[in-house]
């Protein structure tokens, strides 16, 4: 039976823990409102970007130059870019291993290819360095700080590998910002980039011609595209970690609160044996 030295050493331990939780949990909202708002701000670029990369898809389809762009061709996915945006630190929660296990299942679901990973952040690259998945890249400390040229240097990079046709497709996996309790893991294709299925909400007529069009659309929607995973990584990350938070200091004041039972009954049980040891050293002197 523990004393209750220990117990009380155990209770304020734990409360420490808990303060710890609770400025972590304050911190981790109020990062997550200024991420937000970026997000929010970053969404309707990405959907206009979007919709006029749907226009101009319908000339593109028909030229043959447009057909003839680098990062438009396709060909069999023998080696694959896999990009994976984790965070750089942990007490997240399953932030961290439900994105290492969604990049782990697509190695494993591609096996018969050959699979790089282009780790942006600390978490996805300490899981990858130690296996038999080849890195190529390491970005570390930038999603929490990411910038429009940040995602467009690892963009260039990324497609500058595609049009020299080291890889023959690149993917890339995060977690997309829901709400306060809710990240939605998303696996796309960044590379090649599909014209075809994308609608034209308005008929253009074009001054360009429409391979000079998209040789300005496309590096700027694969860095929109790495931006926007960046920034959604971030908010979903800060809310995580919110949530996660406020849930260990719930556990800790359930902690404290058993433990201080817990000691009050054995100190009751002590004053209980002492009161009975006098009470029979009294009795034994009569």
């Amino acid at each position: 039976m523990p004393s209750l030295i220990d117990i009380r050493r155990r209770v304020r331990s734990v409360k420490n823990t808990q303060q710890i939780t609770k400025a972590m949990k304050m911190v981790a909202a109020a990062r997550l409102r200024r991420a937000q708002e970026r997000v929010l701000a970053a969404r309707p670029y990405a959907a206009m970007l979007e919709q006029v990369l749907g226009n101009v898809s319908g000339a593109a389809l028909g030229d043959e130059k447009a057909a003839q762009n680098p990062l438009l061709a396709v060909r069999p996915e023998q080696r694959i870019q896999l990009v994976l945006v984790t965070a750089d630190r942990g007490l997240a929660g399953a932030f961290n291993s439900n994105l290492v296990r969604a990049a782990q299942k697509f190695v494993d679901d591609h096996a018969a290819a050959r699979v790089s990973v282009e780790a942006i952040g600390r978490k996805g690259r300490d899981y990858f360095r130690n296996r038999k998945v080849p890195l190529t890249g390491e970005h570390l400390g930038l999603v929490m700080k990411a910038t429009p040229a940040d995602a467009g240097r690892i963009g260039d990079t990324l497609a500058a590998r595609y049009a020299a046709g080291e890889t023959d497709a690149v993917y890339l996996i995060y977690n997309e910002f829901k709400s306060v309790i809710a990240q939605k893991l998303v696996v796309s294709r960044l590379l090649p980039v599909s014209l075809e299925g994308r609608e034209a909400t308005l008929d253009y007529i074009y001054e360009q011609p429409p391979d000079e069009l998209l040789n300005s659309l496309l590096p700027k929607y694969v860095e929109t595209s790495l931006y926007r995973a960046m920034i959604e990584s971030a908010a979903a990350e800060h809310a995580a970690r919110m949530t996660a938070m406020d849930s260990a200091t719930s556990n800790a004041t359930d902690v404290i609160e058993s433990l201080t039972l817990y000691m009050n009954r054995i100190r009751q049980a002590k004053i209980t044996n002492e009161i009975i040891e006098v009470v029979s050293g009294a009795s034994a002197l009569e």
